[in-house]
C-alpha cells in the first residue's frame, strides 16, 4: 500500500483513563496491557500537540507489559496549564507524573517532540531504566523555522492521508497560538544536551522515509551515551501510525537489556 493512501490502524478496544493533578495542572493518561512480573512498564510521551495517533503503537507495547500514554498540559485530554510552558517544564510534568504513579522501573519513550520532553524527564530520574527517542526533534539541520516547516511539508508527502484527519480535533483544541508557541519552545531546546546527561541505555528509532529527522543526527544522538543504539524502521516521521508494531520488539529488547526482565 502506498503511504499516501487512506490508512486507519487498529485502535485498542479498551484503555484505562486516569488523571493526575500536578503543579502545572491536570494530566490525562491512557493505559493498556497488564503489569508483568520483572518487566518494566512503558511510558510514552505524546508528540507536538497530538496524542491519539499513538494509541495503535501503544497497544503494541500492551501485548507484553503495561503501557501508558501521557498527555501534556494544554493538549489532548489534559487540562490547561497556568501559563504557556517550555520543554523544561513539560519534562518536569512527566517526572512528577512518574513519581506520583510509583510504577517502579520504566522505559520512557518519546515520539517526535515528545523525545525532548522524555529526555528532560529521564535525566537523573531513579525509575527510568531505559530511554527511547522515536523520530527525534529538532534536528540541527532544520532548526530554523523555514527549514523546519519545509521538512514537515516534505515529510507529509510520505505520511498516510488519514493521519491529518486524526490530528485535526486535537489541533483545534490546542489552537493556533498554543501550537505556534510549542513549535518555538521545542525549536529552542537542544535534545542533544539532555541526551548527553543520560546514564541509562538509549535507543534511537527513525523511520526510513522521515524527512524531519536525519539518519546522521539519529546516529549522533545514540553515540552520546555509552550504551546507545540506532535503528531504522519502515515509515516516515509518524511511523507508529502506519506500522504500530515496528517499535515493539526493539523496545522489548531494551527493557530486557536493562537487566530487569
Amino acid at each position: 500500500m502506498s503511504t499516501r493512501e487512506q490508512h486507519t490502524p487498529v485502535f485498542p478496544e479498551h484503555t484505562e483513563i486516569a488523571y493526575h493533578d500536578g503543579e502545572f495542572g491536570r494530566m490525562r493518561s491512557r493505559t493498556v496491557g497488564r503489569r508483568q512480573p520483572s518487566v518494566p512498564e512503558v511510558v510514552l510521551v505524546q508528540g507536538m500537540g497530538v496524542s491519539d495517533y499513538l494509541l495503535p503503537g501503544l497497544a503494541a507495547f500492551g501485548e507484553w507489559t503495561r503501557a501508558h500514554l501521557v498527555e501534556l498540559p494544554g493538549f489532548a485530554g489534559s487540562g490547561d496549564p497556568p501559563h504557556e510552558m517550555d520543554v523544561r517544564e513539560f519534562g518536569s510534568c512527566v517526572a512528577e507524573w512518574l513519581r506520583a504513579r510509583e510504577l517502579g522501573p520504566v522505559v520512557l519513550i518519546g515520539h517526535s517532540s515528545g523525545t525532548q520532553v522524555a529526555a528532560r524527564a529521564a535525566v537523573d530520574h531513579p525509575d527510568v531504566v531505559g530511554v527511547v527517542l522515536a523520530s527525534p526533534t529538532v534536528d540541527p539541520m532544520a532548526r530554523s523555522v523555514p527549514r523546519l516547516l519545509l521538512r514537515w511539508r516534505l515529510d507529509s508527502r510520505h505520511e498516510p492521508s488519514g493521519l491529518s484527519e486524526n490530528h485535526r480535533p486535537e489541533w483545534k483544541r490546542a489552537g493556533v497560538r498554543r501550537m505556534v508557541h510549542i513549535v518555538l519552545v521545542h525549536r529552542a531546546d537542544r535534545l542533544e544536551d539532555s541526551v548527553a546527561r543520560l546514564r541509562v541505555p538509549l535507543l534511537v528509532i527513525r523511520g526510513r522515509e522521515d524527512r524531519i529527522s536525519t539518519a546522521r543526527w539519529g546516529r549522533e544522538l545514540a553515540s552520546l551515551v555509552p550504551d546507545g543504539r540506532y535503528i531504522e524502521v519502515p515509515g516516515a516521521h509518524t511511523f507508529p501510525w502506519l506500522v504500530p508494531d515496528a517499535w515493539s520488539a526493539p523496545v522489548r529488547e531494551l527493557a530486557a537489556a536493562s537487566g530487569r526482565v
